[in-house]
């Protein structure tokens, strides 16, 4: 299989060669608790990044090196979020990891505070503002690691929970390749962005891995011939040859403001990092029909309920439809690991399910076992795509005022590939399993609507 994308015709599943079954299953994660001491004599804790069972002893050890080895761990163990939770007798400390929260450690009352302070120290945020939400962001290395982090706090009842989200940048710096588009998503997309103007749309839900596909398509047009300008909030990454512009709505400098700026600014390619609003949305559009290609992300779960959605931010019909290039849905599932996973065969429910989605014979799938390589099972995450190419048929759809039903057959015809096939053909391919992808799309009403 091209290492590039997704072949459709993943049949090959059978002739895999099995992995050993007698890898030991249990995961190494360990949670830690409060009891155990950290070696503080000189504050190395590179013994516990390889050494889980070691704890914290939140006594002896000095809140700096405490947060700092929180912030590292998460790194190495490869978490997108840190959650503190706040707890009436003592702080929890979460890892987000493959889109699953499981607690690393207890931090008890004695330091709580202490480690809220010293991470809105870290942020820039206000240590003594406890009754509003703050935003903030971590730069640093630690032990050599450099770190770009996002941090939010909200005022609860009960204390103040602080959410640290790691930017992790390896995505989208491989570039469209590294994604695992479907074969004929591949192309859809590159003859999308190929387009000298019109607006590209990459939905889904929070976390769902929208800015790692935008960045990617920004990395390929990003070229010496072509002046890139992009308005977000905030710049998630830095980007060489990009003009990147952060919004701060604290002196009017929002989304709709620089937009109007940029049109002025002779732009090729406008990236846009949200459509928050009707301004905003109607802007880009019609940014879009005046000689730019826009690229920007929107939440909504697929195509069809993108198009209602900026209809409903009173975006003009004749103006969609003349300025909609693409729409690219997405969500992520968790990633099989590919040290440990095994073929079983499937039962008599999934070769229905694979007959009814696919059309296809299906026998053998892979399934989770684990190993000290990954967690569960499961090692990183994988986009489950949806691909539209704007028709002209869909143009004058849009145009004159169709209905839902008379869209939607225009929108899922034999020519896209939904969400649920593209995540049934990555279960072939080896990618995730069944569960994975059942847990993120409802199937009766894929089912349903493939019916229609």
């Amino acid at each position: 299989m091209n290492n590039t994308s997704v072949n459709n015709n993943m049949t090959t599943v059978n002739n895999s060669n099995v992995v050993n079954n007698n890898i030991n299953s249990n995961n190494t994660n360990v949670v830690a608790n409060s009891n155990l001491s950290v070696n503080t004599a000189n504050n190395n804790f590179n013994d516990l990044a390889t050494n889980t069972k070691k704890v914290i002893n939140f006594d002896t050890t000095p809140i700096v090196d405490v947060v700092n080895y929180i912030l590292l761990e998460a790194s190495r163990k490869g978490a997108s979020d840190i959650h503190f939770d706040p707890a009436d007798n003592c702080m929890k400390v979460r890892f987000r990891i493959d889109g699953k929260l499981d607690t690393f450690t207890v931090v008890p009352n004695t330091a709580k505070s202490n480690l809220v302070a010293r991470l809105k120290i870290m942020s820039g945020m206000n240590i003594t503002e406890t009754r509003l939400p703050q935003d903030g962001a971590i730069r640093t290395t630690i032990e050599g690691v450099a770190l770009d982090m996002r941090v939010s706090s909200l005022p609860t009842k009960i204390g103040e929970k602080i959410v640290i989200r790691i930017m992790d940048y390896s995505m989208s710096l491989q570039g469209l390749e590294s994604l695992k588009f479907n074969d004929i998503n591949y192309k859809k997309v590159l003859k999308m962005i190929s387009q000298p103007n019109g607006i590209i749309l990459v939905t889904g839900a929070t976390g769902s891995g929208k800015s790692t596909t935008v960045y990617s398509i920004l990395q390929r047009l990003n070229t010496p011939d072509s002046n890139l300008i992009s308005v977000e909030d905030p710049v998630e990454m830095e980007i060489d040859g990009i003009n990147q512009v952060q919004v701060n709505s604290e002196i009017g400098l929002d989304f709709a403001t620089v937009l109007r700026s940029i049109l002025r600014q002779d732009p090729n390619v406008i990236m846009i990092g949200e459509i928050r609003d009707s301004e905003t949305a109607q802007i880009a559009v019609r940014a879009s029909i005046t000689g730019h290609l826009v690229l920007s992300t929107i939440h909504t779960n697929n195509s069809l309920s993108t198009i209602e959605r900026l209809l409903d931010m009173d975006v003009e019909r004749y103006l969609l439809s003349s300025a909609l290039e693409g729409i690219i849905s997405q969500k992520l599932a968790r990633k099989l690991c590919d040290k440990c996973k095994r073929i079983r065969p499937v039962n008599e429910y999934e070769k229905n399910l694979f007959r009814t989605v696919l059309g296809l014979e299906v026998n053998q799938t892979y399934e989770a076992v684990g190993c000290p390589e990954c967690s569960f099972g499961f090692k990183g995450r994988i986009a489950l795509q949806e691909v539209l190419l704007i028709s002209q048929e869909i143009r004058d759809a849009i145009s004159n005022n169709l209905n839902r039903e008379e869209l939607r057959s225009l929108v899922y015809n034999k020519d896209v590939i939904t969400m649920i096939q593209d995540g049934f053909y990555k279960v072939l391919a080896g990618f995730t399993t069944i569960t994975e992808v059942l847990k993120l799309i409802e199937l009766d009403d894929e089912i349903d609507d493939m019916k229609k």
